[in-house]
This record gives C-alpha cells, sequence and structure tokens, in this order.
C-alpha cells in the first residue's frame, strides 16, 4: 500500500479529564519559533503502533496551548481517527508530593536546630554564671587553698562549656548547610512549575504493527522576544557597527534544552483581518484633545502590590511595538520610546499584567499577585552579572547591564517571508521555563554613515551627534532600544526608530557638551504694540554657537516661526540669518560648518498681528 502523510489538526476537543487508557508517549522539543508574542513549538516522537484502533497519549505537553493550532504528523500506513487535548494534574500532584516530603524532613532539621540553640542557651547561661560567683568566691574571704579549689573548678568547668559551645556551634552550621541542600532541592523540583501539564491525545487506526515518526507542533503564548542593539562608532570618520541581538523569554512550563531556535518578526496575537474605513461624522461643540508632551524617555519602579517589594525581571514593552526593557534588580527600569503617545504594558510571571499610558516621563507601576498562579510562583535569585551566569549553549542571562555582556557569536540565517522575516540560529540553544530574558545575538553589520551634529535650541540646548544610514532596510531591522558607544565609551541609550519609509535611517548617538548652543530672547526688541483695533507682539531670538573641539564639526540647527491658522492673525517673519524656510510649518534651519573654537551667531525675528480683544499666544 503506498505510504500517505497525514495531517491532524482538525476535530480537536479540550477536556479537563485524564486519559487512563492508551499508550503513554514521551517526545522531545526539537524546534522552537518564537514570535514577538507567543511560540511555535515542534515535538517529535518514534512510535510503535499496535494493529486495531488505539490511543497514543503524547505527554508533558505545556498547559498554556492554542488548542486550535494542535498539527500532528506522521507517515505509514495508518489513519489518524482524532486529535484531543486534556490536562494533566497528575504531574502536578506528584511534585507537591515530593515537596511535602522534602519540607517534612525540614522541620525534622528545624526542630533539631532549635534543640541545638536551646542547649547552647543552656551553656551561655551555666557560663554566666560561674563567671559570677568568681568575682564573689574573689571578695568573700576565703582561705587560699579553698579559693584556689574553686578557681581551678570553675576554670576547668568553663573550659568544658567552651567546648560544648563549640560543637553545638558547629552542629548549628551543619544543619543549616543541610537545611539549604533542601531548599535547593525543592526549588530545582518547583522550577518553572504551572498549575499543571497537559496530554495531546491521537487517535489512530492501523491493520498491522508498525512504527512511525509523529511530528506535534503547537502555540503557546506566553514566549517571546524583543530586539536591543549595541551602536559603536569609532570617530566621527569611522563607520557604524550595529549589533543586532533578542531578548529572549519563556515560561510555558516547558523546558527548550538543545533546541533549534528561529526567532520570527511575526505576531500571531495581532488580529488577521483588515482594517475597515467607517464615516467620520462631523459635529459642533465637539470636544479635541491636544497631544501629550515630547515624552521619548520613561522611567520608573515595578512593585509587588501586596507588600510593595521590588519586582526585578519585569518586561516593560511598548504596546504593539517591538520595543522594550526589564526591570533591573531593584524593580526599576528605563526605556526610550517613541513620541507618539505611546501605552506601555507590563508583564511578569505571578502577577496580572496591566498597561499604562504614557503621559509622564516617571511611570511607577504596582502588579497585583495573579490569583491563578500564586501558589505556584517560584522565588529565584535575580541575576545583577549576567558575564558570569547563566550560560548555557551561547546563552546568557540579560541582567541590569546589558551592554557590558559579551556573547558567544553564532551563525544565522535570515529568511524572509510574504509577511514576516526568521532568523534560523545555527547553534542549539536550551532556554529554561523560568520568565527570565536570554540575550541571543542575531546579526553584527558595518556600514558606512554620514556623521551630522544637530540641535533644536527650542526645546533643548544640547547637541546631539547624529548618524545617517542608508539603504537600513536591507538588515531587517525592528524598533528597539540601543545601547550607545562613541570612541570607546557608553555614552547612553537611545531608540533606533524603524517606523518611517525613508530610505535614510538616523541614529542619535548622545550629546557633546564641547559644542555650546544658547538661545536668548532680546528684550530691548519685544514688547506689544497697538494700531487701532490691533495687536502687534514681537519676538526677537539670538542663537549663538561655540565649537569648543579641536576639529571641524557640521552643525545642523532648527528652530521654527509661528504658523498663522486664521485670517485675523498675520506673521510677519522679519530675520532668519539667511536660514532654509518651510512656510507650510514654519520650520527654519541653518547648516553650519564650524572651524575649532569657531563661534556663529544666527537671528530669528517675528512679529505677530491680531485682533486686540482676542488673546493670541506668542513664543
Amino acid at each position: 500500500m503506498k505510504r500517505i502523510l497525514f495531517i491532524a489538526a482538525l476535530f480537536i476537543y479540550a477536556t479537563a479529564t485524564h486519559a487512563d487508557d492508551g499508550q503513554k508517549i514521551a517526545s522531545k522539543v526539537q524546534k522552537v519559533t518564537v514570535f514577538l508574542t507567543g511560540a511555535q513549538i515542534t515535538r517529535t516522537a518514534a512510535v510503535n503502533i499496535g494493529s486495531g484502533t488505539s490511543t497514543l497519549i503524547f505527554e508533558n505537553i505545556s498547559p498554556d496551548i492554542d488548542v486550535q493550532s494542535i498539527q500532528v504528523k506522521a507517515a505509514g500506513e495508518f489513519t489518524i481517527l482524532s486529535v484531543k487535548h486534556e490536562m494533566n494534574y497528575l504531574n502536578e500532584q506528584l511534585k507537591q508530593k515530593q515537596v511535602q516530603e522534602l519540607q517534612a524532613q525540614q522541620k525534622v532539621l528545624r526542630d533539631k536546630i532549635a534543640l541545638q540553640t536551646s542547649m547552647l542557651n543552656i551553656y551561655e547561661e551555666e557560663a554566666t554564671m560561674l563567671t559570677k560567683n568568681q568575682m564573689i568566691a574573689g571578695q568573700s574571704g576565703l582561705d587560699l587553698v579553698k579559693l584556689k579549689q574553686a578557681l581551678d573548678f570553675q576554670t576547668e568547668r568553663l573550659t568544658e562549656l567552651k567546648k560544648k559551645q563549640q560543637a553545638v556551634n558547629n552542629e548549628i552550621a551543619y544543619l543549616n548547610t543541610e537545611l539549604q541542600k533542601y531548599d535547593k532541592q525543592i526549588a530545582d523540583i518547583t522550577k518553572g512549575s504551572t498549575t499543571a501539564t497537559s496530554n495531546i491525545l491521537v487517535t489512530v487506526s492501523s491493520k498491522a504493527v508498525l512504527q512511525s515518526v509523529f511530528t506535534l507542533t503547537y502555540v503557546v503564548d506566553n514566549a517571546g522576544w524583543y530586539p536591543t542593539y549595541d551602536i559603536r562608532a569609532k570617530d566621527v570618520n569611522s563607520p557604524v557597527t550595529i549589533s543586532y541581538k533578542a531578548n529572549v523569554s519563556q515560561h510555558s512550563g516547558e523546558e527548550w534544552k538543545n533546541i533549534k531556535l528561529t526567532l520570527s518578526t511575526g505576531n500571531p496575537t495581532v488580529s488577521g483581518s483588515k482594517p475597515q474605513l467607517t464615516p467620520n461624522f462631523l459635529s459642533l461643540n465637539m470636544y479635541y484633545a491636544p497631544p501629550a508632551g515630547n515624552i521619548t524617555k520613561v522611567t520608573g519602579r515595578v512593585v509587588d502590590q501586596s507588600d510593595g517589594s521590588m519586582l526585578p525581571g519585569v518586561t516593560v514593552k511598548v504596546l504593539g511595538t517591538s520595543i522594550g526593557t526589564v526591570t533591573d534588580a531593584g524593580g526599576n527600569y528605563s526605556l526610550q520610546v517613541p513620541g507618539n503617545s505611546p501605552t506601555l504594558e507590563y508583564a511578569f510571571i505571578g502577577y496580572e499584567s496591566t498597561q499604562r499610558p504614557v503621559t509622564s516621563a516617571d511611570i511607577d507601576v504596582a502588579l497585583k499577585p495573579s490569583a491563578q498562579q500564586l501558589n505556584d510562583v517560584v522565588v529565584v535569585g535575580y541575576e545583577t552579572n549576567s558575564a558570569l551566569s547563566g550560560k548555557v549553549a551561547g546563552v546568557q542571562i540579560r541582567g541590569n547591564s546589558s551592554y557590558s555582556v559579551a556573547t558567544i557569536p553564532v551563525a544565522v540565517n535570515q529568511t524572509e517571508n510574504q509577511t514576516n522575516v526568521e532568523f534560523n540560529i545555527d547553534n542549539p540553544y536550551t532556554i529554561p521555563s523560568d520568565g527570565k530574558q536570554y540575550l541571543v545575538e542575531i546579526n553584527e553589520v558595518k556600514t558606512d554613515a554620514t556623521y551630522q551634529y544637530y540641535v533644536a535650541p527650542k526645546l533643548s540646548s544640547d547637541v546631539f551627534l547624529t548618524a545617517r544610514i542608508t539603504d537600513w532596510n536591507k538588515y531587517n531591522f525592528l524598533s528597539g532600544e540601543a545601547n550607545l558607544f562613541f570612541e570607546g565609551t557608553f555614552i547612553g541609550k537611545s531608540l533606533l526608530d524603524t517606523h518611517a519609509t525613508a530610505d535614510t535611517l538616523n541614529l542619535s548617538l548622545g550629546t557633546d557638551k564641547n559644542i555650546v548652543v544658547t538661545r536668548t530672547l532680546q528684550k530691548e526688541m519685544n514688547g506689544k504694540q497697538y494700531f487701532g483695533s490691533n495687536k502687534k507682539e514681537t519676538r526677537d531670538w539670538l542663537i549663538t554657537v561655540k565649537n569648543r573641539k579641536n576639529q571641524p564639526v557640521n552643525l545642523l540647527v532648527e528652530d521654527q516661526v509661528p504658523v498663522s491658522q486664521s485670517s485675523d492673525i498675520d506673521v510677519d517673519v522679519q530675520e532668519t540669518s539667511g536660514a532654509e524656510v518651510n512656510k507650510l510649518i514654519g520650520a527654519l534651519s541653518w547648516n553650519l560648518a564650524l572651524q575649532p573654537q569657531d563661534e556663529k551667531q544666527l537671528r530669528l525675528k517675528y512679529q505677530v498681528k491680531y485682533p486686540k480683544d482676542k488673546s493670541v499666544i506668542v513664543q
């Protein structure tokens, strides 16, 4: 009979009962494709199939799978009749029994420690009493012989007590060491524990005994990755090196050991339905909410709502993007955000996720423990020295100083699909189900860049060094935080924002304090004047630029003049010092070539006329 490939992805049922009958199959995770949110897991197992109808029970599957995503593939002269999913609470009960047995042994040790501590207190009290008796004997007027005998006895007894105290202290130290061993054993058993595991039941029908290899694939939600970058520039005459890294985490309840890892830019949680435009009706007295301020960086702290304790390792992401970070050992975080009033999402294993709109540069969050997972959370030590801990097959735990981590270079193959890009990691990886961030290096590119200094003195006097990169789309970057290194020194963080259609990517490489810019209002040229029914206000700004560097620089200065949106308001631009002017939006720009120690001044003057019975804010 011709060999047939069977694929079962339909007729999948979910149940909470346990199948007592059937052949139990141990499968192994071979490949994982991690999406920005979620992951697709591929398992395989060699199965001996008997003649007739039988049920194959694939055990130890994540309990948090998307049941509709289950697919079963196998080749052979048999038929797959049905595929069913069920929860399995027996493994969790076994774990609980093991933990209870260990905790009972811990109680025995604690009782022994309490007994030894009591004996130690008795010895200390006796030693104190003997010491006091020595003082009394010395003052009692006893003859020298009896006094010597009393002192000899007390000295001998005190020496004996000191030896017993030392022995008891040694015994207590030994018992505490044994107690810590039990703590570690309990932590190992409960590591990555969830409420249960689950089974996938496959019913097959075969006319003969045979063997086949089964492949199971399914999607879990509690996994994902987000990108971060290290951007390095030796100087303004050298190319830019960009290290593209992925922060991968999962707490699916399954251990991914030596698996084939693929990172996908896809996101199965995003709806695949196209949007539908609806009529935009206007009416009078509609309320207009002005946009929030230009917030580009958010800092804060995440704590436990129940007791206020700090939460390290919380994932903080910009909702709907790939931009994210994690809290440090003190629960603190800092995240560069796009300036479009984004929303932040906070997620941590054992706690309910929450969202906060970015309305302030400081956002503190208290996460509520999840009632469903509260009894299953395992508290583990937070690694702050990621360079020394967590190395597993080229993966390193991302600590609170990610830019200092040196990862092991691995080969990566990129595959561009119709709707996403996949990064196929050649080396096998191990990622535990602990919710921690593991750093995977995707790519490192060296590209030419055009460097330019930039300042917008109306907003800030800080001068930023920028690098312009052309043809950046070929690198398949996603938006994410970037650690900046210039001239071999870490200078801060920035945001690599890829939400643009331009062929040129602008990277901000931090500020340079050796270029000084001031913007001052010339008071003698400002004021209000009245002409008939109109009022005139004049603003005269002086921008001074000083290059204190020992090398020439190119500086782009941007400012603006107000733009009228009413026929009653007239704006007269009187002086721009030769700036390029965009009249539509009122933008002005100057491209300055500054020699070492060079200083230049730019003048910006404009006058605004409007009815004197009206109020206009002129900046």
